[in-house]
């Protein structure tokens, strides 16, 4: 899509951290966006930003729970008939899940899961038929994590294997819409540190998941960070996310990573893959 002025956009998770930078740089760009939120609270601050910046009338605010899927339907329902046919979907809401993976219980892994993993999911069944319908060609986001991708870490157990499940969602997608020729684009952004809200995952757990665990009871939401060898730049501004993210919209780029820095633990991590298809490394006989 090279151009996004005009088009309409619909951003999960959109009222706070990565996904209002996503929302507000899309606006920049001129797109009509809904913003999609669980805190009505946070959704009220989304309204005054795009207030202050001038796309109020370009702004519509949606509660969503992205794991209700009738709800998903009903707000794309929504955003179509207030503001036009859905050409950009993105699919960030995600929660920052921590905690000792030993010590998981089935209600971590199945908000965890069902959040960052099937909401995405949910989405792509929601929205994909939309921007098929209407031949304009479109694009989807989705958010996923540099976690994803990198070696393991304490606390991540959870939350690395649901970002990267999205990733290789997005890459298969990818195949597929060229595979039939369709003109839509697929991006998957994978941040590292950015200032959000991340901190406040556990405060959203819906009450049925709400059992004794240590995921509920953790000092670091962020896990146990690695060393950021460039020294500045490590928590960015969630609008400069969203610029990123705009220009692969534009660009059709697969990734958006945000921390270059941190490639000494990807290449860690492929390099232990590589050394396991070693013709030494297992018996061959």
């Amino acid at each position: 899509m090279k151009s996004i002025s005009g088009a309409v956009a619909f951003v999960t998770g959109g009222a706070g951290g990565i996904g209002l930078g996503i929302a507000r740089a899309l606006a920049e760009a001129g797109a009509r966006v809904a913003v999609c939120d669980l805190n009505g609270d946070r959704l009220a601050e989304a309204a005054d930003v795009a207030a202050r910046e001038g796309w109020a009338d370009r702004f519509l605010a949606l509660r969503l729970d992205v794991t209700d899927r009738p709800g998903y339907a009903a707000a794309l329902d929504e955003t179509e008939a207030k503001l036009g046919p859905l050409q950009i979907l993105v699919n960030n809401a995600g929660v920052g899940i921590a905690g000792p993976v030993d010590e998981a219980t089935h209600a971590d892994w199945d908000w965890g899961v069902g959040v960052n993993l099937i909401g995405v999911a949910n989405g792509l069944v929601a929205g994909i038929p939309r921007i098929k319908a209407h031949g304009m060609g479109g694009h989807i986001v989705n958010t996923a994590s540099e976690g994803g991708i990198m070696s393991a870490r304490l606390t991540r157990g959870i939350y690395a294997p649901t970002k990267a499940a999205v990733i290789s969602l997005t890459e298969h997608l990818r195949v597929e819409l060229e595979e039939k020729g369709l003109d839509i684009g697929t991006t998957v952004v994978c941040p590292g540190p950015v200032s959000t809200n991340i901190a406040e995952t556990e405060l959203f757990r819906p009450a049925e998941f709400q059992v004794d665990s240590p995921f509920r009871a953790r000092d670091n939401p962020h896990g146990a960070l690695p060393a950021n060898p460039g020294g500045a730049n490590y928590w960015l501004d969630p609008l400069l996310v969203g610029r990123q993210t705009v220009h692969a919209i534009r660009e059709n780029k697969l990734y958006v990573i945000t921390h270059p820095a941190f490639i000494d633990s990807v290449k860690a991590r492929h390099a232990a893959i590589e050394a396991a298809m070693a013709q030494d490394y297992l018996p061959r006989e």
